[in-house]
């Protein structure tokens, strides 16, 4: 039995009080009995239900990057999970500049700012201080980024995602299971968003989404895939150089390591790629890494008959300090996310509406 089955099986018995606590956490919100600060710009939340990874990140990058493309700039504020920033608002990028390293802002919030040129990124722990920040640095429209259970801040649209790999999980309530509320909670849903929805599991996932329409009916259901767009490499200097894909499947084999949430899910798609995976690594979720990781990462590699080794780009970005001590090629994939037109159109009227 795997560590995480054992502790959800001790913690089984305290799920539903848990789920109690949550329950009433959200009607003192509901009823003002705890504040909500309402911000003077839209506010869109991205959130789940589920403990770990539903693929927020690529969605929070595709989201600010429509919101780009129509003039306006938005801002994402994030708790900086990981992070050792602690001040009341700290500025990972204030549009221009990337301020803070992976081991100040956490790998999520970092990556964000690497790759969105053009949009503020900021975290702490209260939300509502970088928030106020973002809109005084000129910021017309907030996404919250892992925020469906930060109720502190009103938001206008609220986006509760699942990954289609594993939808609603085991249906428990932790500390019991995976359900970081009971599914009631749901009711605070503006939408839903099934992400990383594939070949593998698109019956599913579309059985999952008739349940979605029949409990909500007034509420979109839309379907993210993802899509690998090009590779990048790490190079010694610890930037990244953009290759096609073909330059990753003529490296002759590659070892494939990650610390995310879902780790299944990025040797999956590796897979689907028709990558020649020599073999795979997947480490805590956050994964702390230190100088010595990368020479025993290389090392596994090598013992494998890899002649390279591939990541996700939230690990590459907390690896990039390390570069000169990697006698390997690193490589990562650039994700491009394939959003329901519709629901896109329908998003953006609504957050133009507000």
């Amino acid at each position: 039995m795997a560590l995480q089955d054992l502790a959800f099986l001790l913690g089984r018995p305290f799920g539903p009080m848990y789920g109690l606590l949550m329950q009433a956490r959200a009607a003192a919100y509901q009823r003002g009995l705890f504040p909500v600060h309402k911000m003077p710009v839209p506010v869109l939340s991205v959130g789940n239900l589920l403990l770990g990874g539903s693929g927020k990140t690529p969605l929070v990058q595709h989201l600010a990057r429509l919101l780009l493309a129509q003039g306006r700039k938005p801002a994402i504020i994030s708790r900086g999970y990981g992070g050792r920033a602690r001040e009341r608002v700290n500025v990972v990028s204030d549009g221009s500049r990337v301020l803070l390293d992976a081991r100040m802002a956490g790998d999520e919030p970092r990556l964000l700012a690497e790759t969105l040129p053009g949009v503020l990124v900021l975290t702490g722990r209260k939300r509502r201080f970088p928030a106020e920040a973002a809109v005084q640095m000129g910021a017309d429209v907030l996404l919250l980024d892992d925020a469906f259970q930060h109720l502190a801040l009103g938001r206008d649209v609220n986006l509760a995602l699942f990954n289609a790999g594993k939808l609603a999980g085991d249906g428990r309530i932790f500390p019991g299971g995976e359900l970081r509320e009971p599914f009631s909670a749901l009711k605070r849903a503006s939408a839903f968003v099934l992400t990383a929805v594939n070949e593998r599991n698109q019956a599913q996932a579309e059985d999952f989404a008739r349940r979605l329409r029949q409990d909500f009916p007034d509420r979109p259901v839309a379907f993210a895939a993802y899509t690998a767009e090009s590779a990048l490499r790490l190079t010694p200097a610890g930037s990244c150089e953009t290759l096609p894909l073909d330059a990753v499947r003529t490296q002759g084999g590659l070892f494939a390591f990650c610390g995310i949430a879902a780790p299944e899910s990025f040797f999956a798609t590796l897979a689907a790629l028709s990558l020649p995976l020599k073999g795979v690594c997947a480490l805590a979720d956050h994964h702390p890494y230190t100088p010595a990781h990368l020479p025993a990462l290389c090392a596994k590699a090598q013992r494998c008959g890899a002649q390279a080794l591939i990541t996700t780009e939230k690990d590459l970005v907390k690896l990039a300090p390390f570069a000169s001590l990697l006698s390997l090629p690193l490589f990562t994939l650039r994700m491009q996310v394939n959003l329901d037109q519709d629901f896109t159109s329908w998003l953006m009227q609504e957050l133009a509406a507000k």
